[in-house]
Order: structure tokens, then C-alpha cells, then sequence
């Protein structure tokens, strides 16, 4: 994920994945730039991978800077570079509804799906976007039942499940402009 910047809301999903998945560790992939978004807007690399190491602190989560070592720049070619790490294990890429729901603008965005299962946390306002967005009705037959979440990490690709959970107001967009609102303020006052 971006993580511009991480914030509780990102570690509710993890905690929550962890738990209703079954799964022994959270890996957060912090990414050095989202392909799709303003590079005008990211905070400095280094400062979110230590605020995300702060909001993961989690005996099982682990904060890592992979993308950046592997010198990938979207998540298909990182998967790819990944490929076998993932033979090594049961794993599952988590993402946000919204997220989700854009998956088809993502670079070789079918090779997502094709590579690892995929874990699709609600967000607010994002559920029917979602379930009815371009990658849910290319996979639809695929989908596994929210009840049987617990099967997806081991269930060969293409595989997602929808996952409903208590729904989060943060958002990084929202923590962004206000602290660009803040910074006027103050340079208004000057």
C-alpha cells in the first residue's frame, strides 16, 4: 500500500484479516509510489515507512520496504518478482474495497488475481463498487463465500472473498488534507 500516511484505519484491516483469515503474519508492502497517484502528493518514502512501522507495531505484522529492494513499481510486477516466496507459502493479498473496485485501472491489472488470492476488506462506501466493479465480474465465478474466508489462503488463483467488516472513517486522503489545511492556516497567521 501507499501508507500516505498509515494510520489506525490500515491496522483495524490488518488486525481484522489476521484474525477472520487465519493467517500467522501481515505483511505491509510499503510502496514507493503508486503509478496511479500524483507523486506531487506522497510524503517522503522514508518518513512513511517509519510511520507505518509505528501504526503496525503487532507481534505479527511486518513492515517491509520490498517493493523499494526489488525496484518493482506496481503490485503485478512485484507478485511476479515475489513468485517464489509465494510457492513457499499460502498467501493472500489483502486490499481495500476501494481498491478493488479499481483494479482494472492497475497495470496488468488480471495477473493480480491470476498470481494470488485475493482478500477484499470493506470501506466505507465502496462495498457495491466493489462487487460490482470490472474484476469481481471477470472472477465472479471464483468468489468464495464470506463464510468460508478461512479456505481462501489456501485456495489456487484466481480466488477472492469479500470480507464486511466494521467500517473505518480514517482515510489517508482525509489526514492529508488536513494537515495541508493546517500548514495554510499557519502560514496565513505568519
Amino acid at each position: 500500500g501507499s501508507f500516505n500516511p498509515a494510520h489506525s484505519g490500515h491496522r483495524a484491516v490488518a488486525l481484522y484479516a489476521l484474525k477472520r483469515l487465519g493467517l500467522d503474519w501481515v505483511w505491509w508492502l510499503v510502496s514507493p509510489q503508486n503509478p496511479l497517484k500524483d507523486a506531487g502528493d506522497y510524503r517522503d518514502y522514508d518518513e512513511r515507512l517509519k510511520i507505518t512501522r509505528l501504526v503496525a507495531r503487532h507481534p505479527r505484522f511486518i513492515v517491509t520496504d520490498l517493493e523499494e529492494q526489488l525496484g518493482t513499481r506496481t503490485t503485478a510486477a512485484t507478485l511476479a518478482a515475489l513468485a517464489p516466496v509465494l510457492r513457499r507459502g499460502r498467501f493472500v493479498w489483502i486490499m481495500g474495497a476501494d481498491s478493488f473496485a479499481n483494479l482494472h485501472h492497475w497495470n496488468d491489472w488480471t495477473d493480480i488475481p491470476e498470481t494470488i488470492p485475493l482478500a477484499i476488506l470493506a470501506r466505507p462506501g465502496f462495498a457495491m463498487r466493489a462487487l460490482e466493479s470490472p474484476a469481481a465480474l471477470r472472477y465472479e465465478s471464483r468468489r468464495i463465500a464470506t463464510e468460508q474466508a478461512r479456505d481462501l489462503p489456501g485456495s489456487p488463483p484466481p480466488a477472492w472473498c469479500f470480507i464486511p467488516m466494521p467500517l473505518r472513517s480514517e482515510s489517508s486522503t482525509a489526514i492529508r488534507e488536513r494537515a495541508k489545511k493546517r500548514k495554510q492556516i499557519v502560514m496565513t497567521a505568519s
